[in-house]
């Protein structure tokens, strides 16, 4: 007999200078939002950024989103 797995909304937070800006996600937003992580490169960062700098900030902001989501046990293979 299989047990299904329940899975709970994912709540995500930002505090800046003292305010909190949340957002819930399912299970299936959070895996997907891993799996494009994990799929984005350097060619994507750089078309949206308006320089090579813009560019290794939002590289180096995804890296930190990405390892949050592995140490919390979203990280697809």
């Amino acid at each position: 007999m299989s047990k299904l797995t329940q899975y709970s909304n994912v709540r995500v937070i930002f505090e800046i200078d003292g305010c909190q800006a949340d957002a819930e996600l399912s299970h299936g937003e959070t895996m997907a939002l891993a799996q494009f992580f994990k799929r984005a490169h350097w060619s994507e960062f750089r078309g949206c950024a308006i320089d090579d700098h813009e560019a290794y900030s939002i590289r180096a902001a995804v890296g930190k989103l990405q390892d949050a989501l592995a140490r919390s046990g979203y990280n697809p293979r």
